[in-house]
């Protein structure tokens, strides 16, 4: 008789065999480990063993170590399939990770040292934390900003003799610099401009639309380069940056407005110009940076000009609006060579503490969006507070952590634990490999890591227990994913 997993047996018997997490969700105690389980890494998975790592909503398992299981090869025939070939490898991943926001600095610094400490650790420790490898922050300010600033804000001062960077350096360059000193392998960071500084518009404001002046458009590319500059003066690298965060959206809060021809313009006659000129054409440049509805239109525009093509590394998108996955399909169809990355995405509405359906919308979006070509996945703010902010303009949201400022306590949210299924077992090099689902209730993605470990990240949504077969050429493991549940599968490449 073939191998039976013992994970088999007790689906024969009809028992679950996923066992509880140690803390509570949304209410760790004041200094609890990050993660609220053991040492999460991928030593300990041996060949021909099955690891598993479990996050569910009734069973208080979050980021939980299961039993390790043998590997069989004895299918049952009336279970769903989720079935991977790490021999069919698609594009590499870059990084997952969060933003770094004046809000977040703002949050974290009103915490006790203690709690400081655990923010930081809890997604940059590599022992215990979600192990983020790249990282966003924003150019002047954000709607997640105390306030609206530039860092040069007298009107006419196209030389920049003005330009600081003070603001950062009361909170933001703090958390960031105690983030690169906990990070292993330092993360990636790049940089979004919500608003070029209010003399720079059309409408003299920071907020609420308006445009580029065109007598400004070389002022505003040498910004970016004196950003880079101040910023490594600090010892803080610029990986990336992108040209403006949604170019289409006229809100309340700081943004500018471009047509595509117009973004495409600025970047193949300033932006990309200008950048070579400063030595600094490495750092990659990212175009769009809003929605995936209209991202290949846009990217039509930008790609047709060969000059403005050449410049820009990749496009950038966010999950705002409808789901629009087909868009990162049809992407890649047009322009291969182009990276997607996304790079926002957060629930808005407030804080939404305890909404277990957070985290379920963050793990389906990552899942189709890397089986959709994309190369990374950034999170919105890192931490906020009670109320979703501080939001200059109260447009408030949540965040994978919550901090009670008022009781110096840490409310972990289900998001940050979903989120930690692929950052911490998906790391920098890996490759996504072919993995398909036989039922639509059952979402799952795969990857292949350098060191060969094979992460399968699998959601299931319902209510329901789901079962399936979980199978490569040689090796098949049925398994039970509790209802609202989510599960990394960890095995050998070489036993598949």
């Amino acid at each position: 008789m073939k191998p039976r997993t013992i994970v088999h047996a007790l689906l024969s018997a009809g028992l679950g065999f996923f066992t509880a997490g140690r803390v509570a969700f949304a209410d760790l105690p004041q200094g609890a480990p990050a993660s609220g389980s053991q040492n999460i890494t991928t030593s300990g998975v041996q060949p021909h063993t099955l690891g598993t790592i479990l996050t569910a909503k009734d069973l208080n398992a979050r980021l939980s170590w299961q039993p390790v299981t043998t590997i069989g090869e004895t299918a049952d025939s009336s279970l769903a399939t989720v079935f991977i070939d790490p021999a069919r490898q698609f594009q590499s991943i870059l990084g997952f990770g969060g933003a770094f926001t004046e809000a977040a600095a703002l949050t974290w610094q009103k915490m006790g040292p203690t709690n400081q400490a655990a923010i930081i650790d809890a997604y940059f420790n590599t022992t215990n934390g979600n192990n983020y490898t790249l990282c966003r922050t924003h150019i002047n300010s954000c709607d997640f900003s105390a306030s609206n600033y530039a860092y040069d804000e007298v009107a006419g001062d196209t030389e920049l003799k003005h330009f600081s960077i003070g603001r950062d350096e009361r909170a933001l360059l703090p958390m960031i610099k105690a983030a690169l000193a906990v990070s292993k392998t330092p993360f990636k960071l790049f940089a979004t401009p919500w608003s070029p500084p209010a003399w720079m518009k059309t409408n003299g404001e920071m907020n609420h639309g308006g445009k580029l002046k065109p007598e400004y458009r070389q002022a505003w590319a040498d910004y970016f380069v004196r950003y880079i500059q101040e910023y490594k003066k600090q010892g803080i690298d610029v990986w990336g940056l992108t040209s403006q965060n949604e170019p289409e959206a006229n809100s309340p809060w700081d943004n500018c407005l471009y047509t595509p021809a117009e973004h495409r313009d600025f970047i193949r006659d300033y932006l990309g110009p200008t950048l070579q000129r400063a030595q600094l054409q490495k750092v990659k440049l990212m175009a769009w940076d809003h929605n995936r509805d209209d991202m290949v239109e846009y990217a039509d525009v930008m790609y047709s000009d060969p000059v403005a093509s050449r410049y820009i590394w990749g496009t950038a998108y966010h999950w705002y609006s409808d789901g629009a996955f087909q868009n990162m399909a049809m992407h890649h169809d047009a322009w291969p060579e182009k990276p997607l990355l996304a790079t926002e995405g957060c629930q808005d509405g407030g804080a939404h503490i305890g909404d277990w359906g957070m985290g379920e919308r963050y793990a389906t979006a990552i899942i189709n969006d890397l089986n959709r070509w994309s190369v990374g996945w950034v999170d919105w703010n890192l931490v906020l507070d009670e109320n979703g902010g501080p939001n200059h303009a109260n447009n408030f949201c949540s965040a994978p952590i919550i901090a009670d400022t008022r009781h110096d306590r840490l409310l972990f949210q289900s998001s940050y634990y979903y989120i930690g299924h692929f950052t911490r077992f998906i790391r920098p090099g890996a490759k996504r490999i072919l993995c398909t689902s036989s039922q639509s209730n059952i979402e799952a993605a795969a990857c292949v890591n350098p060191d060969g470990m094979v992460a399968v990240v699998v959601l299931n949504r319902t209510d329901q227990t789901a079962k399936f077969n979980l199978m490569s050429l040689k090796t098949v493991n049925p398994v039970m994913l509790p209802g609202h549940s989510i599960a990394t599968f960890l095995l050998n490449r070489q036993d598949l």
